[in-house]
């Protein structure tokens, strides 16, 4: 997938949804605009000054970019927030008191603009500049491991318990109802992983550059250890009930097709969409890790995914280990 701002809307929406990179964009080019309905806006003639263009290539973009801009924060002035404007504004830029309406960008949609902009090379400097500033703010935020950034969240402990013990279920189950020697444990721990983000864990840990001693799932997202847990209860519990039907052990083949049937659960298909997507649009946008099988699931990073693994309540798997509240949650969930 390109990486270049001008051709790709899903890195350039990355960037505008992550609030901590905005935050130092702005500090950093401080675009001097007019208050209005409390933020800074800026008028298309504002905005061709800025960027060194004219005001007509801004229509342009506007004409083949509008969703987009709308989006992120450009808006036509009319009827009474028009008037407001002009009664306060229109003197000082130079507008036109007789227009019938007024586009006005905001910083997050100049910046946009700035990023599909092919004309200017202050847009290029931009772009350039902005992205150096994107990969430090992950970088401090995350403590410099993008690998572990799904520790972060502070759902992944519970998590990470509740797919440890399911795991123990799955395994046993293989042991005692599957006529299969030792290799069966990784084939089948394989199978659940294709069947959810369709990579085997070898293909995982080279996308995710893994080459030393780190646990695949220690670098799982929340809702994939979540689907996995689902996965290896429900196929413990039909290993059981299959066996002990047909009273004896399951042959790989048998074995095989009620991983197939699992996957293909319309009751379980939404979460393995929604894992899928997850996975796929997170580790590209925080890990720089492009899954090439799922890059049709790849969309833009909300902004509540920036605040879970950057903001006040993402913390380091060691600081949480640190938190009493966190121990608690522990205690709980081991006498249960």
């Amino acid at each position: 997938m390109s990486k270049d701002l001008t051709t790709s809307s899903i890195h350039r929406q990355n960037i505008l949804n992550n609030p901590f990179a905005l935050e130092k964009i702005r500090e950093h080019f401080a675009f001097k605009g007019t208050d209005f309905e409390n933020e800074q806006v800026y008028t298309k003639a504002q905005v061709a000054e800025l960027l060194g263009i004219d005001t007509r290539t801004i229509e342009r973009y506007i004409r083949n970019h509008g969703d987009e801009f709308g989006t992120n924060g450009y808006r036509v002035l009319k009827g009474k927030s028009l008037k407001i404007f002009k009664l306060h504004y229109v003197s000082d830029i130079n507008v036109g008191d007789k227009a019938s309406s007024i586009g006005v960008f905001n910083f997050r949609s100049v910046l946009n603009l700035a990023m599909v902009l092919t004309e200017s090379e202050k847009a290029s400097e931009i772009r350039s500049r902005v992205l150096d500033i994107v990969l430090d703010v992950i970088a401090k935020k995350s403590g410099g491991h993008t690998r572990f950034i799904n520790q972060r969240d502070q759902d992944y402990l519970p998590a990470s318990y509740h797919e440890f013990s399911y795991r123990k279920l799955f395994t046993d189950a293989l042991r005692d109802y599957v006529d299969m020697g030792g290799t069966k444990y990784r084939h089948f721990t394989n199978k659940i992983y294709q069947a959810i983000f369709k990579e085997d864990a070898a293909e995982y840990r080279r996308i995710l550059n893994l080459c030393d001693k780190s646990r695949t799932r220690d670098t799982m997202y929340t809702e994939v250890l979540d689907l996995i847990a689902s996965f290896e209860n429900g196929i413990a519990d039909q290993l059981k009930q299959r066996s002990e039907a047909l009273g004896r052990k399951l042959t790989e083949a048998e074995t095989d097709a009620l991983f197939v049937a699992s996957e293909s659960n319309p009751f379980i298909r939404p979460y393995i969409e929604g894992a899928r997507t997850r996975m796929a649009s997170r580790d590209l946008c925080f890990r720089d890790a492009l899954h090439d099988k799922l890059e049709g699931y790849i969309q833009s990073v909300p902004e509540v995914d920036f605040e879970k693994f950057l903001g006040e309540t993402s913390k380091s798997l060691m600081e949480r280990l640190d938190d009493e509240e966190t121990l608690s949650v522990f205690r709980r969930l081991k006498d249960r």
